[in-house]
């Protein structure tokens, strides 16, 4: 029903736009009565906006200096005559049968119809909220350098954590970057400063950020992060190959199922798609992570197709269900999330993976799950 009501809507507004160029040439406003009454409708809908909380107080008194400015030097600029409204009437009839029919089919490709908007009174308290966090931070930091010792290291970490919090990637950085020449300095360390490194540089892994990932793994050979980091650096330079070997190598080794282990999955066989190599499974790896048997398989493979899609339906309704009586399987939640992303359900996929989000604030830093999370949001 809402798309008959926009579609109507959008023939009005064509309508409107075009009906009075049919009419005939009118030369009886000049372009500045013109431009002045726009300006004046700007003026209005600024006000309107403010009312509605759309816009803060801040914003809707910048909007109205300039529209104001615009129109004080208008007044003062000479009349140049009337339009010539004559012309380009071809142009404004395509542009509004255009315009409208373009709108609506990029609305229905990217349009969120279902997602209610918020008004600025709404943000008010998640603004606050992020403000006070970031005064904290900074009063933090503040302790942190005036320290003549140079500042506990648990501080430091509790700093850089915030400002990743906080979408500051650079900062988290150069908070990570205090604690390298230190005697404590983990493996851990090494690859929560590569990764800050990493998302502050858009994704690109820098020399800088390959060195430190080389560091944690150094120190800690088994560190999942640095691995899977390193990966990407290899990536980047075109070893595809060599990126998805050490991932194999890596599930090689690993003594059973680790939590890390599906995350390497993703990323082998996303290297694998590239270099034309056989896909892998987790149940390769962790037995006991095993989907359907190969009775299961068999029996689905004789199905027609739209049996063997109410069978794939049935096994994603029933892991939901499952996370439904356990909310706390983040693995569940992940596999939930790419079932539903395969299925081309992405809002269900969208919130599967909110799920799982909720479930890593006790995780590791550098436990690959956050990265699978974030880049799965992400996209």
């Amino acid at each position: 029903m809402i798309w008959v009501f926009l579609i109507l809507l959008a023939i009005l507004a064509g309508a409107a736009v075009a009906f009075p160029s049919l009419r005939g040439p009118s030369n009886d406003v000049s372009r500045e009565k013109s431009a002045m009454a726009i300006l004046t409708d700007q003026l209005a809908e600024v006000s309107r906006d403010r009312e509605r909380e759309l816009i803060s107080d801040t914003e809707a008194q910048s909007a109205e200096v300039e529209i104001k400015r615009r129109m004080l030097a208008l007044s003062r600029s000479p009349d140049r005559g009337p339009m010539a409204t004559g012309s380009g009437r071809a142009a404004v009839l395509a542009a509004a049968v255009a315009i409208p029919l373009f709108g609506a089919a990029l609305y229905a490709v990217t349009g969120t119809p279902q997602v209610p908007s918020l008004t600025l009174a709404d943000r008010a308290g998640e603004r606050a909220d992020a403000a006070e966090i970031a005064e904290l931070a900074e009063r933090l930091r503040e302790r942190l350098e005036s320290d003549p010792d140079g500042g506990p290291t648990e501080g430091w970490l509790l700093l850089a954590g915030v400002y990743s919090r906080l979408g500051q990637p650079d900062r988290a950085a150069s908070a990570y970057a205090r604690l390298l020449d230190r005697s404590d300095a983990t493996s851990a360390t090494f690859s929560l400063y590569s990764e800050a490194l990493i998302e502050a540089e858009g994704g690109i892994v820098t020399p800088e950020a390959e060195t430190a990932i080389d560091r944690a793994a150094a120190l800690d050979p088994g560190n999942p992060a640095a691995t899977y980091y390193k990966t990407v650096a290899l990536e980047q330079a075109g070893a595809r190959q060599e990126a998805r070997d050490l991932l194999l190598s890596r599930l090689n080794a690993a003594n059973g199922f680790q939590p890390w282990m599906e995350s390497f999955v993703v990323r082998a066989n996303y290297l694998g798609d590239q270099i034309g190599a056989d896909r892998i499974s987790l149940a390769d790896y962790a037995p006991t992570m095993r989907g359907p048997s190969q009775d299961d398989i068999a029996a689905a493979s004789e199905l027609s197709e739209e049996d063997r899609g109410a069978f794939i339906r049935s096994m994603v309704d029933g892991l939901a269900a499952r996370l439904e009586e356990n909310p706390d399987d983040l693995d569940g939640w992940l596999r939930l999330g790419r079932a539903y992303d395969v299925l081309g359900e992405l809002e269900e996929s969208i919130l599967a993976y909110e799920s799982a989000q909720k479930l890593i604030e006790n995780l590791s830093p550098d436990d690959p799950r956050r990265i699978v999370i974030r880049e799965a949001l992400g996209n």
